[in-house]
């Protein structure tokens, strides 16, 4: 097989003229590809030029062999056919009129030598926890999870030569995710998938970049990589103290040696004024010391340039992905305090649940799609009231929903933050967002306007700078939709909330980063169950 994906001089923009790419050549080989990258780097927009779903602006992108794509926003048509969405719907025809005796030349050759269609498709379902889905039925009400893995069992069932994967695991269960990664590590093809799911990135032959409308690719999985830029950026950091260090000193001696050159021309001035030698030499003295006095100027001046230039150039290699540091003594919650109390079934799910919850427990909520696991969160906030019992929450809580909605896109960051804490200056917001890497004029930016990243970053600042402080915290799926470097932030960051904690999520690997004290599965009822 020639290499997989070629681009060459891709170039992209929106109708509105927002450019993403501009002569961006890069080539794809085999085996598994992980595509990282900021939210809004373009990885979406990427994938969507390789499958040919939108058309360059210039540039080409060449797949050798055949392609299938599993969309981050796959919808299906519940009016569809299970073995239409399959692609083997005019085999299975066939395969059935010949059963029954036709013997036209056109059945033969809708079934190719896929005699075993019907048995490959189920096999792939079953694979994928669908067992229940029936190939002649038609697709019907699907939830998200089921959805995505019938996309991926439609590519499964087709077996194209490259597999393009968009967030594949978002929406998924930690059952159909591990059946996901199942099918990942056996596939035999080119993949390249857009995750920023750690346990699917840890099983990629390599990690391609996209990072400034650029591709740059590292041998190895995520973790490879991750040390990989973490040592490059040690250099960096280095390379920038050193410039920093050499702009100092050419500055100073810069100065000094205007400082001499000065002294030069008022001892000068001097021997003029007193008329100590014949004026023709003292003029001619006078235009050699001018003439070296600015040759010495020059030379100090442009090693100052040039050791700016260094600096700029060794700054440009630094990554911005700053920590987010912050401190919130207020949220802190005595060990004994009773933070929640729960004795209630759930509307519309009917799971009895029986919780308590006592000072700064950080709880991780587990279940499947469907259990509940949103319900209880709605339930603890007041927005849902149980089907009956009762529910005590008696400090205060904010929560942060799977839609980050709970920002004004109208207002500015900093307008948004004053609005949930209005006791505090203007200069205290400012302040406390600078921690959430919102620096001068980046808090005047409108939420409306924010890529994806940072609208995560603004909506936890709000939630955890919010007045009161919030001693119970909830979070439904937070690292949906997330690129591998907000994630880390937002771990970073609730690392410094000192409340209690619960969270509803698949994804272990973040889960883990907590330091969750209790792992509870949603499932009919409430259980507490060892770390998975």
């Amino acid at each position: 097989m020639s290499t997989p994906i070629v681009a060459t001089d891709l170039a992209f923009a929106w109708p509105d003229g927002d450019r993403v790419f501009d002569s961006l050549s890069f080539t794809v080989g085999t085996g598994r590809t992980g595509l990282v990258g900021l939210n809004g780097s373009g990885k979406t927009t990427l994938l969507r030029l390789i499958a040919g779903r939108l058309r360059p602006s210039a540039g080409t992108v060449h797949v050798a062999g055949s392609l299938g794509y599993l969309r981050q926003d796959l919808t299906l048509d519940a009016s569809m056919r299970v073995d239409e969405l399959l692609g083997i719907a005019g085999a299975r025809r066939a395969l059935r009129e010949i059963e029954r005796g036709g013997t036209a030349e056109e059945l033969f050759a809708a079934v190719g030598d896929d005699w075993g269609v019907d048995e490959r498709a189920r096999t792939v379902l079953d694979r994928l926890g669908l067992r229940h889905v029936d190939p002649d039925r038609r697709i019907g009400k699907l939830s998200g999870g089921e959805a995505v893995l019938l996309g991926l069992a439609a590519q499964l069932v087709r077996r194209p030569d490259v597999l393009l994967l968009d967030e594949p695991t978002n929406n998924l269960d930690l059952a159909a995710r591990g059946r996901l990664y199942e099918a990942v590590a056996s596939w035999p093809g080119v993949l390249v998938v857009v995750s920023h799911d750690r346990v699917l990135l840890e099983m990629v032959d390599q990690v391609a970049e996209l990072r400034e409308a650029r591709v740059r690719f590292f041998g190895g999985n995520l973790t490879s990589y991750e040390e990989t830029v973490a040592a490059e950026q040690e250099t960096a950091q280095r390379l920038v103290r050193a410039a920093e260090g050499d702009v100092r000193r050419q500055r100073r001696e810069l100065v000094e040696a205007r400082t001499k050159l000065d002294r030069r021309a008022r001892q000068g001035q001097k021997m003029w004024d007193s008329k100590r030698e014949p004026k023709i030499v003292m003029g001619e003295r006078k235009r050699a010391a001018q003439v070296s006095a600015g040759k010495l100027r020059d030379t100090h001046q442009e090693r100052l340039e040039q050791a700016r230039e260094r600096l700029v150039e060794a700054e440009r290699a630094v990554r911005e992905d700053d920590e987010i540091r912050v401190d919130l003594p207020a949220t802190d919650v005595p060990a004994g305090r009773t933070v929640v109390t729960v004795h209630a079934r759930l509307a519309h799910v009917g799971a009895a649940v029986d919780l308590l919850v006592r000072g700064p427990e950080r709880i991780a909520l587990l279940g499947a799609n469907g259990a509940g696991k949103s319900t209880l969160l709605r339930t603890l906030t007041g927005a849902l009231a149980p089907a009956e019992g009762s529910v005590d929450v008696p400090v205060p809580l904010r929560y942060l929903p799977q839609r980050l909605d709970v920002l004004d896109d109208a207002q500015t960051i900093a307008r948004n933050v004053a609005r949930l804490a209005p006791g505090a200056s203007p200069f205290q917001i400012r302040a406390r967002l600078a921690r959430f890497l919102f620096r001068g004029e980046r808090a005047d930016q409108l939420a409306g306007a924010l890529s994806g990243g940072e609208r995560f970053r603004a909506t936890l600042a709000a939630t955890l700078l919010a007045e009161p402080p919030p001693q119970l915290l909830l979070l439904d799926e937070p690292t949906n939709n997330l690129d591998t470097v907000s994630v880390r932030q937002l771990a970073q960051a609730l690392d410094s909330y000192r409340g209690a904690l619960i969270v509803a999520s698949h994804d272990l690997p973040f889960l883990r980063a907590l330091g969750v004290t209790r792992w509870l599965l949603l499932d009919g009822g409430l259980t507490e169950v060892g770390p998975p």
